[in-house]
C-alpha cells in the first residue's frame, strides 16, 4: 500500500473524509466496514485519516461496505468510444503524492452488458496492493519493469511479457518491489468503474504464463507467506 503525508495527499484525505462521513450516516463502526470489505480495522482507519491511499479495487470494496457508488467518491473517466488513442486517454489517480501515486488509464469501453474493465496501471517503486479476494475473474499483463504477485499463498516474480489470470475469489496482492516504475494491463470482471454491468462466471482454474519458455512452472519466491500482510 502506499503511504502519504496528509499535507501532500491531494484527493486522498477529501475521500477519506467523506468515506467516514457515509460510515457514520450509517451508524458503521469501523470493524462493521472492515468486515464486509474484507480488510482490517487498521487499513480502514488508515484509508479514513488520509495516511493509506487505497488501490481502485481497495476502494470498490469499501464502498460496496458502504452501499454506495464508487462513483460518489471518484470520479472515473467515462469511454463510450470502442477505440481509445494513446495520446487521448486521461491519465487519474485515486490520490497520493503527485509524482509518486499510482495511476490509471481506462482502456475498456462503457455499454450495456459489458463485463471487461481493463485498464493501464501505473506503479510507483515500493507501491504494494492490500490483500483481497472478490467475485469474478483477472489478468495482470506486465508492460514494462517488474511486478511480484501472491496468489492464494504462493509468490511469483512476473517480468514484462509475463501474465497471470486467476479467479478473483483467491487472495492476491501484488506489489512493485523494483526500484523503478511498473505499468501493467490489467483486465477484471469487478466493476471498479461504476458501469453496473453484471460480472462474468469465475473460472476454478489458476494460469500464470511465462512470455518466454511458457511451459516450464513459475518459481515461488523464497519468501514467507506472512511477509505479504500490510
Amino acid at each position: 500500500m502506499a503511504n502519504v503525508e496528509k499535507s501532500e495527499a491531494g484527493a486522498a484525505p477529501a475521500v477519506g473524509e467523506r468515506l467516514r462521513e457515509r460510515r457514520r450516516e450509517l451508524k458503521m463502526t469501523l470493524q462493521d466496514v472492515a468486515d464486509s470489505a474484507g480488510f482490517s480495522v487498521g487499513f480502514i482507519s488508515q484509508i479514513e485519516r488520509g495516511i493509506t491511499v487505497p488501490s481502485l479495487t481497495s476502494l470498490v470494496a469499501v464502498c460496496r461496505a458502504l452501499k454506495t457508488d464508487v462513483g460518489s467518491f471518484f470520479q472515473t473517466p467515462k469511454v463510450e468510444a470502442p477505440i481509445t488513442r494513446r495520446e487521448g486517454r486521461p491519465v487519474y489517480a485515486v490520490g497520493g503524492t503527485p509524482g509518486s501515486a499510482v495511476t490509471y488509464e481506462r482502456l475498456s469501453a462503457s455499454f450495456p452488458g459489458n463485463v471487461l474493465r481493463s485498464t493501464l496501471i501505473h506503479e510507483p517503486p515500493g507501491f504494494r496492493s492490500e490483500p483481497m479476494s472478490h467475485e469474478g475473474e483477472e489478468i495482470f499483463f506486465v508492460v514494462s519493469g517488474s511486478l511480484t504477485i501472491e496468489i492464494d499463498g504462493e509468490r511469483t516474480i512476473l517480468e514484462a511479457g509475463d501474465s497471470a489470470h486467476f479467479p478473483s475469489r483467491l487472495t492476491h496482492v501484488t506489489w512493485n518491489h523494483t526500484t523503478e516504475p511498473t505499468t501493467i494491463f490489467h483486465t477484471c470482471t469487478m466493476d471498479v468503474f461504476g458501469d453496473d454491468g453484471m460480472p462474468g462466471e469465475v473460472q476454478p482454474s489458476l494460469v500464470v504464463k511465462r512470455s518466454a519458455g511458457r511451459r516450464s512452472a513459475p518459481k515461488p519466491l523464497k519468501t514467507t507467506k506472512s511477509s505479504s500482510s500490510g
